[in-house]
Formats: structure tokens, C-alpha cells, sequence
């Protein structure tokens, strides 16, 4: 099992940056294949990017594609999701995500899940 913590989240205006973390707990996150997620008021639950657990594959949604960057420190125990170019429409909450013995792309068994840091991006 993993438990996950992120942080990061904040108000930013249109074409800002933000870069959010995860910090996983336990021994055996360098198994587990990492994602984040976003969900808007009325809107279901968004995949956005996610990243094998060697960090050696990323996947990320049409919508983020060329703007946010998903990256690990496995010796850290932490993902992170680089924000740029942000609008309006990425205004959510995020939430990361472990998938144990997955690829990370969108598809992936995502079972052990963050609380969520609210990102709110201002026109």
C-alpha cells in the first residue's frame, strides 16, 4: 500500500506556472507507476498525465499535452506536475494516484489515491 499527499496547489493567473508534488509513504513506491488526475465542480474526474514507475514513459491528456510536464524522484518518493501556460479551464481540484505494476497511461489500474490540492487559475 501507498499513501499519498500532494501540495502545491494555489490561485494563479492565465499563462502562470505552478508546479505540484506528491509525496508518496511506504517502501515500495518504486513499483507503483504514478498519475494525476482533476476534477471541476460538475465535471467528472479527468486523467491528465501519468508516468511509469521508472519514469522512463509519460502519458498526458490532448488537453495538457505540450504544457504540463510529469516527472518522479523515486528517491524522494515524490511526483511532481509541472503547470505551464495555465487557463482557466485547468482551474480544478488534483489529485495524484498509484497504479502498482502498471504502465501509468490513462488506462492504468489506478487503486491509491491523495486527498487533492485545489489549483484555481484566474483570467
Amino acid at each position: 500500500q501507498v499513501q499519498l499527499v500532494e501540495s502545491g496547489g494555489g490561485l494563479v493567473q492565465a499563462g502562470g506556472s505552478l508546479r505540484l508534488s506528491c509525496a508518496a509513504s511506504g517502501r515500495t513506491f518504486r513499483n507503483y507507476a504514478m498519475g494525476w488526475f482533476r476534477q471541476a465542480p460538475g465535471k467528472e474526474r479527468e486523467f491528465v498525465a501519468g508516468i511509469s514507475s521508472g519514469g522512463g514513459s509519460t502519458y498526458y491528456a490532448d488537453s495538457v499535452k505540450g504544457r504540463f510536464t510529469i516527472s518522479r524522484d523515486n528517491a524522494k518518493n515524490t511526483v511532481y506536475l509541472r503547470m505551464n501556460s495555465l487557463k482557466p479551464e485547468d482551474t480544478a481540484n488534483y489529485s495524484c494516484a498509484a497504479a502498482l505494476f502498471q504502465s501509468g497511461d490513462s488506462r492504468s489500474a489506478y487503486n491509491y489515491w491523495g486527498q487533492g490540492t485545489q489549483v484555481t487559475v484566474s483570467s
